[in-house]
């Protein structure tokens, strides 16, 4: 019996490769891409960058929505609906506020400050996905929550000068000096021209301005717009803008609470500020939106007679040239009972199973003379289709046949043919791609898939 080695090797190498090459492509018959009814999502992570704008009592006077300061954003989201429209967005923020006012005419007027900014939110995500029909990839969104604002709110009001810190005077004629704007501070010698260094070291609450030691955080609402570009099904790009609306009015230190007698008193709006930014979000984790399901035997059509083994020998009933072998006899490399003298009577029926090669047998493969077998044919008949081979072959000077071969075997291949028989059979080539395996073999693979053509062909 062959070995369980060679059935598949024979089956995955020779046999199947010879039966989709016939029907196409061979990826488009093992796989195939289906969509992903039940996909599984998992969160996406986010990172931005953008600029921060104040709107409060304190403002610059070019501010524009990509002229502010630095920030930076973390965000993660995942979706809080059946029908995944709605995300639910868990947020990070980190950056500064500032303002810088300059006024000629009402010195009180000249206010800047910077706060470092911390806030952490939830908001509700929806892009308008259940209205289109077909998939797009740009998506408007839009979007709002809740978060919580921490600020520490700085002024600058000094500079630093060789060591000794000299307080900002502004005057009328828009110069920054060491001596308030008095009649007398032009001719003190020691009046100096100031620069304003940008360094916001003092605390805004040192200025009591009626306000008193209020807290440094505060509740806002975020109102979220822009745009989704999903680049691929994992990697989202969005530009937008955010507007936060805080509750407090305080962030610049000025208030309508302020005392008019000790500083500057602001209107009532509460400070709000504005994020302009653009993210990139990876979906690292979620499944895939298609999936690529193998088929070989799933929806490929096979004949049974291919894999099939109808008596049981251990040969699939495509290649098994003797496909009603009684159980337990044992078979060759093509599924026919052994017949070791190969004197076409296999050896469980044969009495003499060791006659002579060539040699003239009867029905119970013992060995008979020429003329014994000249008495038994019956010459009105002609030779039956299958014993015309054998007929052939057998060396009888009652053949008239000479010189009739197999296909020549070529030069290469010779060594192949270890019986010298002038025919490659199945457990040859089977032993010469063992040989192949093992690095004993004078083949290439090339020469592998041309001796099994030729053994077809034979």
């Amino acid at each position: 019996m062959i070995s369980l080695r060679r059935i598949v090797f024979v089956f995955v190498i020779l046999v199947i490769p010879r039966f989709l090459f016939s029907q196409g492509n061979i990826e488009d018959l093992l796989y195939t891409e289906v969509d992903n009814l039940n996909p599984v999502y998992k969160p996406i992570v986010g990172f931005g960058i953008g600029a921060f704008n104040f709107f409060g009592d304190v403002r610059d006077p070019k501010q524009n929505p990509l002229n502010g300061t630095l920030g930076y954003k973390v965000n993660i989201s995942t979706f809080v609906d059946n029908k995944h429209y709605i995300r639910a967005n868990f947020f990070f923020m980190y950056g500064a506020l500032s303002g810088n006012e300059r006024s000629y005419l009402d010195l009180n007027r000249n206010l800047n400050f910077r706060s470092e900014i911390l806030a952490f939110g939830v908001n509700l995500n929806y892009d308008f996905d259940n209205f289109y029909k077909k998939y797009r990839r740009v998506h408007p969104f839009i979007s709002a929550g809740f978060e919580i604002l921490t600020f520490n709110s700085k002024i600058d009001s000094f500079a630093s000068i060789e060591g000794a810190q000299y307080r900002y005077n502004y005057w009328r004629d828009g110069t920054i000096r060491n001596l308030p704007m008095l009649p007398s501070s032009l001719e003190d010698p020691n009046l100096r021209i100031l620069q304003r260094d940008y360094k916001y070291e003092t605390d805004l609450r040192q200025y009591d301005w009626g306000l008193g030691e209020y807290p440094q955080y505060a509740f806002a609402i975020p109102i979220d717009v822009g745009l989704d570009f999903w680049i691929s099904d994992r990697v989202l790009f969005r530009i937008g803008t955010s507007y936060h609306f805080t509750f407090t009015d305080v962030i610049d230190h000025v208030s309508s609470k302020n005392d008019p007698d000790l500083g500057v008193v602001g209107d009532k709006r509460f400070d709000d500020f504005m994020y302009t930014y653009f993210s990139i979000h990876l979906d690292l984790f979620s499944s895939k939106k298609t999936l690529a399901v193998q088929r070989l035997f799933a929806d490929i059509e096979l004949d049974l007679t291919l894999i099939g083994d109808s008596d049981n020998d251990g040969y699939m009933d495509g290649w098994d040239q003797c496909p009603d072998t009684p159980f337990a006899v044992d078979t060759d490399t093509i599924g026919c009972p052994l017949d070791d003298d190969y004197d076409g009577i296999p050896n469980y029926l044969d009495d003499e199973p060791l006659s002579r090669y060539g040699a003239h047998v009867d029905e119970r493969g013992v060995e008979i003379s020429e003329d014994d077998l000249i008495s038994l044919l019956d010459m009105t008949a002609a030779v039956p289709r299958e014993d015309v081979e054998l007929y052939l072959r057998t060396p009888s000077s009652y053949s008239r046949y000479e010189g009739v071969t197999y296909e020549e075997i070529p030069e290469k291949f010779t060594k192949v043919d270890s019986d010298g028989d002038g025919y490659i059979s199945f457990d040859e080539i089977l032993d010469e791609i063992d040989s192949f395996f093992d690095f004993d073999s004078e083949l290439n693979s090339d020469d592998i898939y041309e001796l099994n053509n030729f053994f077809f062909s034979q």
